[in-house]
């Protein structure tokens, strides 16, 4: 009897060991299975919080876990029209590929005589620069490229290419009496050498103007949606996938967007032409509303729009990206294509991945939650 119960005893401790073995092994099949062959890319959901002017998230970004954002809203105190810009670059700290968003350059010109005299080309009216127009293909090659490239070497220009797809839906070139509005667009390709290596960058511009025909006419023009793509040379196309996702992830605050507009009007409102310090924009945002009206809300969205519009265009231009389903957020977002699974968390995070058998749960503590890709 004692030795039937020592025996049984025996068997039960080698099942149980067996077992355990076995589920020990599983799990261990599982790891190296979700690790072979398997590429993965890794997304995370970047928040800038305008600390110096309205104090809470200006916009947020989509940018590679191992890549950095450097850059800043600034705040300009001598442009009622425009008294903030933001300007940033999102690169690579592994690479030399590279994105970057220039400051919005607002410009006045005038056909009246006396404005001519005492305000000459360079100087500054009402905040702006005095400058005759320029199209978006001028204005890349005479104006942003010579003031952020002049330390590079033996630049020389590869493409020059109008784009007005992009601008199709900004809603200029309306005409109503008296005034008239424009939008043009426009990209530029270049080469040279920096710290002994060749590069190769995109630039885009978008030219938008408003005249006001009377006697004398008067243009109000703005250079905006500037940026580049930058890598060394040979890997500039091979980065359209992290490129396209950038772009085409950045969303302003509404929130945000609200309070600098009611700001804006403000000081139009009651002729500031100078902010004396930036504490004083304190004072004046903490008396704006956080309601959002219907207008404002309907110029956000327009504007919104426009930033996806041109991202639909940049698509044509520069393509490879899918949009998924983010069944978290409840809401479509756009990543690279060329991958059969997409997951992500409540932390705003996105892994890719070409392994079926991929699973980022099994090494994390985090929810990940699988994404569909969205019908064509």
């Amino acid at each position: 009897m004692e030795k039937a119960l020592i025996l049984s005893l025996l068997v039960f401790l080698l099942i149980s060991f067996s077992n355990n073995g076995c589920a020990k092994d599983s799990k261990q099949d599982k790891k190296q299975d979700n690790q072979q062959n398997n590429q993965i890319t890794k997304f995370k959901t970047f928040k800038y919080i305008d600390k110096d002017g309205i104090g809470i998230e200006a916009f947020q970004v989509l940018i590679p876990t191992d890549w950095k954002f450097d850059g800043k809203i600034y705040w300009v105190l001598d442009n009622p029209a425009m008294p903030a810009v933001s300007a940033f670059k999102i690169s690579n700290t592994n690479g030399s590929e590279e994105i970057e968003a220039f400051p919005n350059q607002m410009y006045f010109w005038t056909t009246n005589p006396l404005i001519q005299m005492t305000k000459p080309v360079g100087s500054r009216y009402f905040g702006a620069e005095v400058r005759q127009q320029m199209d978006p293909l001028g204005f890349i090659q005479n104006v942003v490229i010579p003031k952020t490239r002049n330390n590079v070497a033996n630049l020389r220009i590869i493409e020059k290419k109008p784009t007005p797809e992009l601008v199709k839906q900004l809603g200029a070139g309306q005409q109503t009496p008296g005034v008239t509005t424009t939008a043009d667009a426009g990209k530029i390709r270049v080469e040279y050498q920096l710290n002994g290596k060749l590069y190769e960058e995109v630039f885009f511009a978008v030219i938008e103007s408003i005249t006001f025909y009377t006697t004398p006419a008067n243009t109000n023009w703005i250079g905006d949606y500037l940026l580049s793509f930058k890598a060394e040379k040979g890997k500039l196309d091979a980065s359209t996938k992290t490129f396209q996702t950038i772009v085409n992830s950045f969303r302003i605050n509404p929130q945000w967007f609200n309070k600098y507009n009611q700001l804006v009007e403000y000081l139009i409102r009651n002729q500031i032409q100078h902010i004396q310090a930036i504490g004083q924009i304190s004072r004046m945002i903490s008396q704006t509303s956080n309601e959002i009206s219907d207008m404002m809300m309907e110029s956000y969205q327009n504007r919104q729009s426009a930033y996806d519009r041109i991202s639909e265009n940049f698509s044509q231009t520069i393509r490879g990206v899918d949009s998924y389903y983010n069944p978290i957020e409840q809401k479509n977002i756009e990543l690279p294509s060329g991958y059969d699974n997409a997951w992500t968390n409540s932390l705003g995070e996105y892994i890719l991945s070409d392994n079926p058998n991929y699973n980022p749960n099994i090494e994390s503590n985090l929810n990940w939650q699988r994404m569909d890709l969205k019908p064509q």
